[in-house]
């Protein structure tokens, strides 16, 4: 748990996931995909907190509003062996460049290293200006010669 300027960073919990939830429906307006959301509330709490979870969150409060979080999975690449894939890593409006994101991305990193896991890789949009500076503040490498794919079912 980390504390800092009345931010506290936790690992989520079941009780958290509607407000994760209405984070999640924040980015997809952000992203200017406000229909994309199609999961459901008890679908995400399962896949979280059922017996075989597949993501785990670290979240940020002020007092007892979330205020952001970042949500992951395990990835596993041929050429790396197990790794950390960041799926969202959001800040509410508000709340934004006031160094939670660096809070955030402080706990990812620390938990990549206790999991002994290879690295931690994510995808931002081309056009997300401040999430790409943002990012450059660690030592990345952006790959803009991969397509993203994808295959509904």
């Amino acid at each position: 748990m980390l504390l800092v300027e009345n931010i506290q960073i936790r690992p989520a919990v079941r009780q958290d996931v509607a407000a994760m939830m209405a984070l999640i429906r924040e980015l997809a307006d952000f992203e200017r995909e406000p229909d994309a959301v199609t999961v459901s509330l008890d679908h995400f709490a399962q896949s979280g907190f059922g017996p075989q979870p597949v993501w785990w969150a670290f979240n940020a409060f002020h007092n007892e509003e979330l205020v952001g979080m970042a949500l992951y999975y395990i990835r596993y690449s041929t050429w790396k062996g197990q790794m950390m894939y960041l799926e969202d890593i959001v800040i509410t409006e508000k709340w934004r460049s006031k160094g939670i994101g660096s809070l955030l991305m402080a706990q990812l990193i620390d938990e990549a290293g206790k999991r002994q896991l290879k690295g931690i890789s994510w995808q931002v949009l081309n056009w997300n200006a401040d999430a790409i500076n943002f990012y450059k503040k660690y030592p990345v490498r952006m790959d803009e010669g991969w397509i993203n794919v994808h295959l509904a079912h």
